[in-house]
């Protein structure tokens, strides 16, 4: 019941609004600031590797420190041109509707590789708001660009998919 009334109701998809908007905000004002202040990563993902989350049993996300140790700090100039361009561009989507759902799954997967670097913040909201606006489907896009692009996307695939057939 619930997710039909974030999936198909107008004043959900008004509600979803604001809150795209709110978290698109946010996201763009924090790609903005890295893409004009000097981002670097490399301290961050150092500091990560070395102090891992740690439960009672060691080290919770083992798997999360060997790919910081072995892909993400010798790759940390990919990093910082990755992390301020994907903030940026997740809030831009976020904020005009244009693929909104594609643009929260990528904040989404940057909240969790914050998280997974021992970092909270403000994080786990973060995620809540994201997960609603993911679960909302194409409605909460329905008041922003999506409403022509995916149809234009829809219509394209269609085409490709015959000319596939023919």
């Amino acid at each position: 019941m619930f997710n039909n009334f974030l999936r198909e109701n107008k004043i959900a998809a008004a509600l979803l609004t604001v809150l795209r908007i709110y978290l698109g905000y946010a996201w763009l004002t924090a790609g903005w600031g890295k893409i004009t202040g000097g981002f670097d990563a490399t301290g961050f993902l150092k500091g990560a590797a070395a102090n891992p989350v740690a439960g009672p049993n060691g080290i919770v996300y083992g798997w999360y420190v060997s790919f910081l140790k072995a892909f993400a700090i010798p790759n940390a100039e990919l990093f910082n041109v990755l992390i301020p361009w994907g903030e940026f561009l997740v809030g831009l989507g976020l904020i005009l509707g244009c693929l909104t759902t594609a643009a929260m799954f990528f904040g989404l997967v940057m909240n969790f590789s914050f998280m997974l670097a021992g970092t909270v913040s403000h994080n786990p909201t973060d995620i809540l708001m994201g997960f609603i606006i993911l679960v909302a489907g194409v409605n909460a896009g329905k008041y922003g660009l999506d409403r022509y692009v995916l149809p234009f996307i829809r219509k394209a695939a269609t085409k490709k998919e015959h000319q596939i057939q023919s």
